[in-house]
């Protein structure tokens, strides 16, 4: 367990101070700062202060030395002996489980039935706890590990017209570096196959096809990774970097920081980590890409819509750095035949008697040996409330901070944790997911002449002159696509937002990948393999974040699918309109009632004030969930916190 950092030794105000009092925060920043910058950190960067004299501090803010070691063996899963817990967590989850104890059984109460809380419930049983989960969903298990589907546990409708496809609205894909998520997955019988982050041919080999369109200017990935000029010069950016992609310049705006850990073992890679944490864990990546890395405001632009970092540009540094490092054409990535949803299944099929469904907690009670959780139920289908209270020894609580905010606990959390709960930063998430009846990424140009030409004669060279309707007469005109399934509405939304531009490019022909564009869609994902007995295929049509995503969500369906339509229509051409079935399925996750946001997404400073308090334990509560890792949204982080919580009341 992370211990609480100590209190910032450079003299300097924390950044709560600054912004509690900007005039005060500021003088004593001027006039502190001159004189009394720790030798701890090595580049110090000059800026003008309050009175016009230089400011030179060479750690930000509170981050004191034993707060950055304590982020970077957080980050790198390291006790406080700098040695790697990922193997000890390996044995317990996939076969030893959690140590033999001279310690009493305990009642545990686990508060929420994601992967946390189903894992950290299975290895307490096991070890000879009584445990009881409480879920506040009246009808599914897993948390952001959620798939639209038909059947599963929670017995769902088929949410698609045909009823044999699936698509992901939360987990999607789990990369080859995540031991305990994948040896979880193996561990329970389940096959897994590969995820295509990059669009590949029919022999699996990277042909990287998808599409760019940004600025008017639609291009071949592949084509910009050669000649990149016309998008880059289309943003305006410098001579300098007219012939570098957008990952390249990016890669070499990273490379001084990467330096300070790669090829490091041991406690020098921890002090490596460190360095970064107490020279940048104040900083948004916007101050890193301008400061450090000197980059103008159009080459961040570039970057930002063609390498996702626009909506987090205000966000820590940390957090995107380690994102980008993950989230690569490099990283091997992983999905689940039949969704992602399937592990879910297998996690709770194990403790499914001791999971209570329908227990939304309310108010959390403690003493020094005794927990108390009221709940109570959702009222769905007409049925009456109802109120339950349990009862525990020990609290696993691993309701996202976000949600935990609504939640009264008695008596008050420690002064840290209730700042962490009130301050850590949720981000906004929204997928919009469309459904197709043929797989017309897949097509060559042959394949298109073929299937329009059976819908009417003429019309493949209708679509390739742009002289095809656009009023909506043509949404799900082809044969393959069932009755019944497009409201009229919209048509009409489809028709009165009609795309002006309506050039046809030529057919994709791709297996998985995805194509990024500045339209509000902003990424789109095809799926990396068909589902079996389907001729068509679920597209995540937009794919976005932060204020984007807040966009979408203010739209009802009618509009907002026919709206994702014309965003994929701009990328991939008008023509993809005969195959749109009509049915689509959209996951916010900022409205989610469980959730309340996609996941913990810290701000600048965060890691170093706040973290430690995250998951830290107060009496018999502990605190589990993806957000008290430095994995969030990750299922991985989710599963070291199970297996760290689950040794904490084990031994307690």
């Amino acid at each position: 367990m992370t211990s609480k950092p100590a209190a910032p030794s450079s003299g300097l105000p924390s950044r709560r101070t600054v912004i509690t009092g900007a005039a005060a925060g500021a003088a004593a920043l001027a006039t502190t700062a001159v004189g009394s910058a720790s030798a701890a950190a090595p580049d110090a960067l000059g800026a003008p202060g309050a009175s016009g004299t230089a400011l030179a501090p060479a750690a930000a803010p509170g981050s004191d030395w034993d707060a950055c070691l304590n982020i970077a063996r957080a980050i790198l899963v390291r006790d406080e002996h700098d040695q790697p817990l990922v193997p000890h967590y390996r044995d317990i989850l996939l076969s030893k489980g959690l140590p033999r104890s001279r310690k009493p059984p305990k009642k545990v109460l686990v508060v929420g039935a994601g992967p946390a809380g189903l894992t950290a419930a299975h290895l307490l049983r096991d070890a000879g706890h009584t445990v009881t989960v409480i879920e506040a969903n009246g009808n599914r298990v897993g948390g952001r590990i959620k798939t639209f589907r038909k059947g599963g546990h929670e017995n769902a409708k088929a949410p698609f017209a045909d009823p044999k496809q699936y698509a992901e609205a939360g987990a999607m894909r789990i990369p080859d570096s995540h031991p305990l998520v994948t040896g979880l997955m193996d561990s329970f019988g389940l096959k897994r196959r590969r995820f295509y982050l990059v669009d590949v041919d029919t022999e699996g080999r990277p042909v990287n096809r998808t599409w760019i369109h940004v600025n008017g200017i639609r291009m071949r990935k592949a084509d910009y990774a050669q000649k990149p000029q016309a998008i880059n010069r289309s943003f305006g950016v410098p001579a300098e970097f007219e012939n570098k992609t957008a990952a390249t310049i990016v890669r070499e705006a990273f490379a001084p920081v990467r330096k300070e850990f790669e090829g490091k073992e041991g406690r020098e890679l921890v002090e490596g980590w460190a360095r970064v944490i107490q020279r940048y864990g104040h900083w948004s990546m916007f101050r890193f890409l301008t400061e450090a890395a000197k980059l103008d405001e159009r080459t961040i632009d570039l970057i930002g819509t063609v390498e996702n970092l626009t909506s987090r540009l205000h966000l820590a540094f940390v957090h995107s750095f380690i994102g980008a490092s993950l989230i690569s054409p490099d990283t091997a990535f992983f999905e689940l035949p039949d969704g992602t949803a399937t592990l879910a299944d297998a996690m709770y099929k194990r403790v499914k008697d001791i999971v209570r469904l329908d227990r939304r907690a309310t108010r959390i009670s403690y003493g020094a040996d005794r927990v108390r959780v009221e709940t109570v139920s959702e009222g769905r289908d007409g049925k009456p409330l109802v109120r339950e209270t349990f009862t525990g020894d020990r609290a696993i609580v691993t309701v996202p901070f976000s949600g935990l905010r609504h939640i009264p606990v008695a008596p008050a959390l420690s002064y840290g944790k209730r700042r962490a709960i009130t301050e850590i930063h949720y981000d906004a998430a929204t997928k919009v997911l469309l459904e197709f009846s043929l797989r017309w990424w897949e097509f060559e140009e042959k394949d298109w002449k073929t299937e329009l030409e059976k819908i009417k004669p003429g019309l493949y060279e209708a679509y390739r002159l742009g002289k095809a309707p656009a009023d909506g007469s043509l949404l799900g005109a082809h044969p393959s696509v069932p009755p019944g399934h497009l409201p009229p509405n919209q048509r009409v939304h489809y028709a009165a937002y009609r795309a002006t531009a309506r050039n046809q490019p030529e057919a994709a022909h791709v297996i998985g990948g995805g194509s990024v564009t500045d339209n509000p869609n902003r990424f789109m994902f095809q799926p990396s393999h068909p589902v079996e007995g389907s001729a068509g295929g679920v597209v995540l049509a937009s794919y976005s974040w932060a204020d984007d995503a807040l966009k979408w969500d203010s739209l009802d369906d009618d509009e907002r699918y026919p709206h994702a339509l014309g965003g994929v229509q701009d990328v991939y051409g008008q023509r993809i309109e005969v195959f749109y079935t009509g049915v689509g399925a959209t996951q916010s996750w900022m409205r989610d009632p469980y959730a309340y946001g996609e996941a913990s997404v810290l701000l600048p400073g965060q890691h170093t004030e706040l973290f430690a308090d995250v998951r830290s334990v107060e009496g018999p509560l502990h605190f589990a969930g993806c957000h008290t890792s430095i994995k969030p949204a990750w299922i991985e982080g989710a599963l070291e916190s199970a297996v760290r919580s689950a040794l904490e009341v084990h031994s307690s």
